[in-house]
């Protein structure tokens, strides 16, 4: 399929991506670095994207960053230098938006308040709405209802931290995602600095403290008793003792932002980077009136400086953006020179092995060519599986339909309910619930744990535009993790695809035909020239779906019928004997 579009920034490399935690298997990456190694994975991968426990971080399993250097624990440079010897290139992620409250930036900031370099590092949000809203009883600005129902929001109520600075006020601060505050303890030896305390009296002044801490009781509000004479000093004491937690958004009109950037994306590439997924940067440019997600011109701007940046130290970034089909987002991504996530690949591929019809999956073959997208794709990853991105949406010009109906929509997401999945939903500014945002699930059970499904599955991944991004746990045909979800409090839908597998539990999964079957298409996938030149897609039978890869005298070629999950597989090379795979 010719390419209509203009050149993109940067051609990807061409090649199968493995994609897990640093201690996704085994522990460590070192154990990750052992299975490489091994004769079964020889040829299979030639990148890996490791997620960013890689770094430290400290919530949301690695996406709020405390800084970027690679975390002792999990990661040493042997693992890297092993790496590169055999030839895997690395795709991380530079989390855009924010940083952690624990961030050495953040913490200057607590520590010396208006007099830290940081202050305007983060956003200040009573800072940023002055003049567009009213002070509200908790002390930051509720924006104006005409900018409030703008607002493209993460979770229930206004993307607000407070926090306290060494003078005792304390300051609002955007955090669009994940937050906690929490109190430690004190101890009778702390107290003993107000004059006239008795070592019994603080004993006493201890407990009833800790169990209002323990209760999450403002002490401002609990009956000291005699003690209340010293609640200002009590007070002062339990907000000095406040632990935070949260991803604070950064403040891009900073220029020491800028510099962090920077500095990032050097030691990315540094690290042996090929590829940077820049995360949650729809959300970075903000300003009031705007929806501040992709706000246009701003995101833009922000974009093309990251290019540049990306560009001195020889790294091809990529935006990951959710977002409506119809909304057509995807394809202003890709026009401005972005490789994109195809996020809307995992449910056209359940919908066609479930309903037997290749139709909108064809469909949307042509298009990524036709277009010149360039792509990566995935089945399962750390995140969930996409369902709201394949959605039509309503415009100034009408509706622009999605990639799939309405209808076969909700039936792709209630199937993968019915089969254990966990739903992830988005809200407004109201805290009222929007919509429905992914579904979390391993492939394999989004898939009724079939083992003939998730074949054709990967087969078909293998054959479609862009680079596959293989999630190590449907590589072993994972199943749903419930213990995990149920354990993982506010975000625990998530733990449902990230079991950690033990080394036996790997050795075990190499014997398995499932994984080797897998493991033979991917190694064919990575390996074969046929994948650098065009793709053809046979016009056959709706149930059938036939796609024909060439270049130099190479030729993949993937026939499969989508309602008895059977296909074949074949190849030939320059002056070579035709090789064929049956799965039946």
């Amino acid at each position: 399929m010719p390419s209509e579009a203009q050149p993109i920034q940067q051609a990807l490399p061409n090649g199968v991506m493995l994609n897990a935690y640093p201690d996704s298997i085994g522990g460590k990456l070192s154990d990750i670095v052992e299975l490489l190694k091994k004769p079964e994975l020889e040829g299979a991968f030639s990148l890996f994207y490791i997620l960013p426990t890689f770094f430290n971080s400290d919530l949301d399993r690695g996406f709020s960053i405390v800084d970027y250097d690679h975390n002792e624990e999990f990661v040493s440079r042997k693992d890297l230098d092993d790496l590169r010897t055999l030839d895997i290139g690395f795709k991380f992620d530079l989390i855009l938006n924010h940083l952690s409250v624990r961030s050495p930036q953040f913490q200057d900031l607590l520590q010396h308040g208006d007099g830290s370099r940081y202050k305007d590092f983060f956003v200040d949000w009573n800072e940023f709405w002055a003049g567009h809203g009213v002070m509200g009883p908790e002390g930051y600005v509720i924006p104006k209802q005409e900018f409030l129902q703008k607002l493209f929001m993460r979770k229930p109520g206004l993307p607000v931290l407070k926090v306290r600075f060494p003078d005792g006020s304390e300051r609002p601060y955007w955090n669009t995602f994940y937050q906690e505050i929490n109190c430690r303890p004190i101890s009778p030896a702390d107290l003993l600095e107000i004059p006239g305390l008795t070592p019994e009296g603080a004993e006493i002044l201890a407990e009833i403290v800790n169990e209002a801490i323990e209760s999450q009781t403002d002490v401002r509000e609990v009956d000291l008793s005699e003690f209340a004479e010293h609640r200002e000093v009590v007070v002062s004491l339990v907000e000095r003792n406040r632990e935070y937690l949260g991803q604070m958004d950064l403040n891009a009109r900073s220029d020491l932002v800028w510099s962090f950037y920077e500095e990032t994306l050097r030691k990315l590439r540094d690290y042996g980077a090929r590829i940077v997924r820049l995360d949650a940067f729809a959300y970075l440019h903000k300003a009031p009136g705007e929806v501040n997600f992709f706000n246009r011109p701003g995101t833009w701007e922000y974009l093309e400086r990251l290019k540049e940046i990306a560009r001195r130290h020889d790294l091809i970034i990529f935006p990951e953006i959710h977002a409506e089909y119809g909304s057509g987002l995807h394809e202003e991504v890709a026009q401005k020179g972005f490789p994109i996530y195809d996020f809307f690949f995992p449910g056209l591929v359940i919908d066609a092995l479930e309903r037997g019809s290749g139709q909108h999956l064809r469909a949307w073959a042509h298009e990524i060519g036709a277009k010149g997208i360039q792509t990566i794709n995935m089945l399962g990853c750390h995140d969930g599986i996409p369902v709201l991105d394949l959605r039509g949406k309503q415009g100034d010009a009408g509706l622009r339909p999605g990639l799939l109906p309405d209808e076969q929509i909700d039936e792709v997401m209630q199937r993968i309910v019915e089969r254990g999945g966990r739903i992830k939903n988005l809200f407004g500014p109201d805290g009222r619930k929007i919509s429905y945002y992914q579904v979390n699930a391993t492939f394999f059970s989004a898939l009724g744990e079939d083992e003939r499904k998730l074949r054709l599955a990967r087969a078909i991944q293998l054959f479609m535009p862009g680079i596959p991004q293989v999630w190590y746990l449907d590589l072993f045909a994972g199943t749903n993790n419930y213990a995990a979800a149920d354990l993982g409090g506010a975000g625990g839908h998530k733990e449902i695809n990230r079991t950690n597998l033990s080394p036996a539990e790997v050795e075990a999964g190499l014997t398995r035909p499932i994984v080797r079957d897998q493991l033979a298409l991917i190694r064919l996938r990575n390996n074969s020239p046929a994948f650098a030149g065009d793709l053809e897609l046979g016009e056959g039978p709706e149930h059938t779906l036939e796609m024909t890869w060439r270049h130099d005298g190479h030729r993949a070629r993937l026939w499969a019928d989508l309602r008895e999950h059977s296909f074949t597989v074949s190849h030939t090379g320059e002056g070579d004997d035709e090789v064929v795979w049956e799965y039946r």
